[in-house]
């Protein structure tokens, strides 16, 4: 069973993250995440790979037809070649040069996405996206931004819904592959449960927040939601 310390200060930043990943479509990674891995880093990455497989499920109660199937289906293709990319990228890369890069390349699409009218989405680079995904998501457990930079301009509804079939089916394959190369120890599951309380917490507090963005703010919360993502990814690996 995880320890006091963990519970409060891990569940706290799990119910925050929750409230934005149930408002913006993706959020537990990015403020989770570096919490975690700085306090509790054997508790990595498979607490919050378990929290994120929680959390969307209750966005899919509410949204699930408003998912994106067929653009999915592209992304998934890229994540099934990223997943296991990522599970080198635990056993073998230090995790500050890749928290260096990966910050580094979503930032460079932020700016190019906010500067350009039309963020191109097609199956080319929503197969470029999931394999990103899968990579990065497997390896820190942050693996939105690339994806939800492609529907920034879609609306709040179809956001979280296509971004939490991406994170249910996508966290599941990263904990599977983890857990058949003997990279998901039985601790970091059992943290990752002892969240679920608080990430669906979170869902029921973010309803209020999820009426103001769908009223023609959703992009702006996107691309303040990744960028600060890329922001905090290169932060974590420069501490």
């Amino acid at each position: 069973m995880p320890d006091l310390e963990f519970l409060v200060l891990g569940g706290l930043a799990a119910l925050l993250g929750a409230i934005v990943q149930s408002s913006v479509g993706l959020g537990v990674g990015l403020v989770a995440a570096p919490v975690v891995t700085m306090l509790f880093p054997s508790l990595m990455p498979g607490s919050i790979l378990v929290a994120a497989t929680v959390l969307p499920l209750a966005t899919l109660a509410q949204e699930v037809k408003h998912a994106d199937l067929r653009g999915l289906g592209w992304a998934f293709s890229g994540r099934v070649v990223g997943t296991p990319v990522g599970v080198w990228v635990v056993v073998a890369v230090p995790t500050r040069a890749l928290g260096m890069v990966v910050g580094a390349v979503v930032l460079a699409a932020l700016g190019a996405s906010a500067w350009s009218a039309n963020v191109p989405r097609n199956p080319g680079t929503l197969a470029t996206a999931g394999l990103i995904a899968g990579a990065t998501g497997t390896a820190s457990s942050i693996g939105g931004p690339p994806i939800a930079l492609l529907y920034q301009k879609e609306s709040g509804p179809r956001v979280r819904a296509t971004l939490a079939v991406f994170f249910t089916i996508g966290a599941l394959m990263s904990l599977l592959t983890l857990a058949a190369v003997d990279q998901l120890p039985l601790r970091q599951v059992t943290a990752g449960l002892a969240l679920t309380p608080f990430v669906l917490v979170g869902f029921l507090l973010a309803g209020p927040i999820r009426r103001y963005l769908d009223d023609g703010r959703m992009r702006t919360a996107i691309l303040i939601v990744v960028g600060t993502s890329a922001v905090a990814l290169i932060v974590r690996s420069l501490i």
